[in-house]
């Protein structure tokens, strides 16, 4: 036996473990990174096929790079924090000599591909083994991962279903051990919705703690972050992420954080806010149950857990303003005569976007604003607050809507996007199963708090480690 894997249990496949442990695997000499990166491929190649993760698999690079990390080890010099360990870049990020075509027919592939986004670039420099690109919707506008480009990307626990999005591609690729880390994007909950749905940790970092380049189309809700199969590992690959890149002016004052530092150190006097409802929303019973077990375990770990909403100002139309206006202004800059052949989906929410004022933008600003000040207040309190990531369980796939009334996805999906337009942290945890399929736990931390967020997070896997789906 090699080490720790899927949640917690001791495996020989080192598809399944963790970086952490590939990591340890490498400087005791019990695996090579070629031989970890060949036995991801084979897993990709047997599976994927079901599922739909992967957009660009590059082996041949891919392979190269493990030789040159492998030769390293044998020196006992590692170039960086993840020296060998597989990754995923998302198909929104750029990756040098890779065609980013953000799951559109409209991108043109013909282009240089010269420049790596500053993720991609933190994850080479730390010596990381580039596996290939996962699927998004088309330009990262929905909560789903289906594209006129890429067709349905499906969820390992049941191909019917969803794995969300609008980074469901990395969430399937973790879950199934088609390598260890993976990039995410989070505008509304692209890493925390299919980190939800499909039982793996993904933590949306504070804005600007992680540098991005190009600027994303939705602004100052967009994050970039890691996604993995255990939250230590999300906070090793945070660690390499945070890293300076002047590309981004809008990036946090770099601090070096350690965010392994502490991660392990319980919650024994920490004071946990838990909203069940966020206010009101309607959340399935059995998703209800399992958050609320939750919150039950983090106060028998020594947690001081209340149960209390947040007074939040109304926010939901000011959301739609802001991402509407900016899904607007994606499908203004197609050539008129090819939008035709856009996801339908987000050409209707671009027509509700044109529909709004330069006055209109200003006035949902400052509910961004005034939401901020809401949970600031709120977690002068507390330390962290605990809700459900998603209302329901993973909807079918290829289903924008979830019910009768809905206007657009974001309506079935009202506890991740209000801490996209605050800018603070926040992470989804496995926490059980509803109908057969995963449920989300959602910590939201104060501004900056990453720590904190990953701290809870941490106990809540140490006291219920969780499974992943047994692929056939």
């Amino acid at each position: 036996m090699i080490g720790r894997g899927d949640g917690g249990t001791v495996t020989d496949d080192p598809t399944m473990l963790p970086a952490e442990a590939l990591l340890a695997a490498y400087r005791a000499r019990r695996l090579s990174p070629v031989e970890v990166a060949s036995a991801v491929f084979a897993r990709i190649r047997r599976h994927d096929g079901a599922f739909g993760a992967m957009t660009r698999v590059d082996e041949e690079n891919a392979l190269a790079a493990a030789r040159a990390s492998e030769a390293r080890w044998a020196k006992a010099a590692p170039a960086g924090a993840l020296d060998g360990v597989p990754a995923t870049i998302k198909g929104l990020v750029l990756a040098k000599g890779w065609p980013t075509l953000r799951g559109s027919k409209l991108v043109d592939p013909n282009q240089a591909w010269s420049e790596d986004a500053p993720a991609t670039a933190r994850l080479r420099e730390a010596g990381a083994v580039l596996i290939g690109q996962t699927a998004t919707p088309e330009f990262g506008w929905k909560g789903l991962t289906d594209s006129p480009l890429t067709g349905i990307t499906r969820n390992p626990w049941n191909p019917a279903h969803t794995p969300g999005g609008s980074s469901g591609g990395a969430a399937v690729a973790a879950a199934c051990g088609f390598g260890a880390l993976h990039v995410g994007t989070d505008g509304a909950g692209s890493i925390r919705i299919p980190a939800a749905f499909t039982g793996i940790p993904g933590i949306k970092p504070n804005f600007g703690r992680v540098p991005a380049y190009p600027a994303s189309p939705f602004r100052l809700v967009s994050h970039v972050g890691p996604m993995a199969r255990t939250v230590r590992d999300c906070a090793l690959m945070l660690n390499v992420l945070q890293r300076p890149d002047a590309r981004d002016p809008s990036a946090l004052a770099f601090e070096d954080r350690d965010f392994l530092a502490g991660i392990d150190d319980g919650v024994k006097g920490m004071r946990i806010g838990f909203s069940p409802t966020l206010g009101g929303a309607r959340v399935h019973p059995e998703v209800a149950a399992r958050v609320a077990d939750s919150a039950k375990a983090l106060a028998a770990l020594g947690a001081i857990v209340e149960e209390e909403d947040p007074k939040l100002p109304a926010h939901a139309d000011a959301m739609l303003t802001i991402w509407s206006g900016a899904a607007a202004k994606l499908v203004s800059m197609q050539p008129p005569a090819r939008r035709g052949e856009l996801d339908p989906g987000l050409v209707a929410m671009a027509a509700i976007g044109a529909g709004f004022t330069l006055n209109d933008w200003f006035d949902a600003d400052a509910v961004r604003m005034a939401l901020g000040r809401a949970m600031a207040a709120y977690l002068a309190h507390f330390d962290v607050l605990l809700t459900p990531t998603m209302p329901t369980p993973p909807l079918p796939a290829g289903l924008d809507l979830n019910e009768a009334g809905q206007r657009t996805w974001m309506d079935w999906s009202p506890f991740t996007w209000p801490f996209n337009m605050t800018g603070q942290p926040a992470m989804s945890v496995p926490c059980g199963f509803a109908a057969g399929l995963p449920v989300g736990l959602q910590i939201v931390g104060r501004m900056f708090d990453e720590a904190g967020v990953l701290r809870v997070a941490r106990a809540v896997e140490r006291a219920h480690p969780w499974p992943f789906p047994r692929l056939a």
